[in-house]
């Protein structure tokens, strides 16, 4: 087992894909991919002067090949309304999305379209808990430069990212989906961004379909967890799943705690939700590699620590990308310092790997 703090991402992604997004232009299926886009990010918003993605426009697109990504905005700092202005606006934007096509399960970004400090992270991150009361936090995204993408995926406010150049200070979040690295340039008579995928899955989507599944792409398990689950002080839990939403190739046996069986290359995205903490309580969680005949046998990768913010605290753990050898089994565990034990009241995990 080899973790690394920075991740072997190198021998397991993709390159970068190239994709444009743009407002009220058009630039047209055929210019986007004379230049070679594979995705365009595009608006949900209440604006009523073509603004918007509309259904003939992702038909177009999907017709043509081309992958959508959905970004919600109204104005630049409307994600400081707090958690009222996330249910508010993530209502819409589900509303919105359904109608032009979008399959369901996939994720809408929230923009914060500013220079955001870190006084503005407070209303920022009750925003993000509105709008995943609404979508479920698996489906929340954040546009937003360095400071706010850093600090809601620190806090597990946020599953995806799209970062933008602006206000990053030449930074990249690694853990960021997507990256928006150039602005104002022109196609078609159009003003467009660049930007870059830089993970297999980013969002994508196109009517009635799904991200591509092709032999060479990776293998994908999505799991959840539907009864609460205790969590006593002291000592490292294992979080049993016992829901299913993804797992063509059986790496989840129903209702145990492995989401992969080795040997395979794999990256992990995980949260959890926990409830009946004292504000200011440390939490961890890690993820570790079991033996299958023996799973009190295990080797533990890097651990990641979070502050109870309250009644309910979420957890948002990451592994870009490890090797789990054979007849071993990949687990998440959590551990609480408090005082008394507490309850995982839900959450969920997904992860690609390769096998082989």
């Amino acid at each position: 087992m080899r973790w690394h703090a920075a991740g072997r991402w190198g021998i397991i992604a993709r390159m970068a894909v190239f994709g444009i997004d743009y407002a009220w232009g058009r630039p047209g299926p055929a210019a986007l991919k004379r230049a070679g886009a594979k995705f365009v990010c595009r608006y949900l918003s209440h604006d009523r002067t073509g603004k918007n993605l509309t259904r003939a426009e992702a038909e177009e697109l999907s017709r043509a090949g081309i992958w959508l990504v959905v970004v919600w905005e109204t104005t630049a700092s409307r994600a400081l309304s707090g958690r009222a202005g996330g249910v508010a606006d993530a209502r819409e934007a589900q509303r919105q999305a359904s109608a032009v096509g979008m399959p369901a399960g996939r994720p809408i970004y929230f923009a914060v379209d500013f220079d955001a400090g870190p006084s503005h992270q407070a209303a920022i991150n009750a925003y993000l808990d509105g709008a995943a009361g609404v979508l479920g936090r698996f489906r929340v995204g954040l546009y937003g430069g360095y400071g706010p993408v850093k600090r809601a995926l620190d806090a597990g406010r946020a599953a995806w990212a799209w970062q933008t150049y602006a206000w990053s200070g030449g930074r990249w979040d690694r853990r960021a989906q997507l990256q928006q690295y150039s602005n104002e340039h022109r196609l078609n008579g159009v003003s467009v961004d660049y930007n870059r995928a830089v993970a297999d899955d980013y969002g994508q989507w196109r009517v009635g379909d799904a991200p591509p599944r092709e032999e060479d792409r990776p293998g994908y398990v999505s799991v959840g967890l539907a009864a609460e689950q205790e969590l006593p002080p002291g000592v490292w839990t294992t979080v049993t799943w016992d829901r299913e939403y993804a797992d063509g190739d059986d790496q989840h046996p129903a209702g145990g705690p492995d989401v992969l069986s080795g040997p395979a290359r794999y990256a992990l995205t995980a949260a959890v939700r926990v409830r009946g903490l004292p504000e200011g309580t440390r939490l961890r969680a890690r993820a570790v590699e079991a033996e299958a005949a023996a799973p009190d046998r295990f080797d533990a990768g890097p651990v990641r620590d979070f502050t109870a913010a309250g009644e309910e605290t979420n957890l948002l753990y990451g592994l870009a990308a490890d090797v789990v050898g054979k007849d071993r089994r990949v687990r998440l565990q959590v551990f609480q310092h408090g005082p008394a034990p507490a309850r995982i009241t839900g959450g969920g995990a997904r992860l690609l790997f390769w096998k082989g």
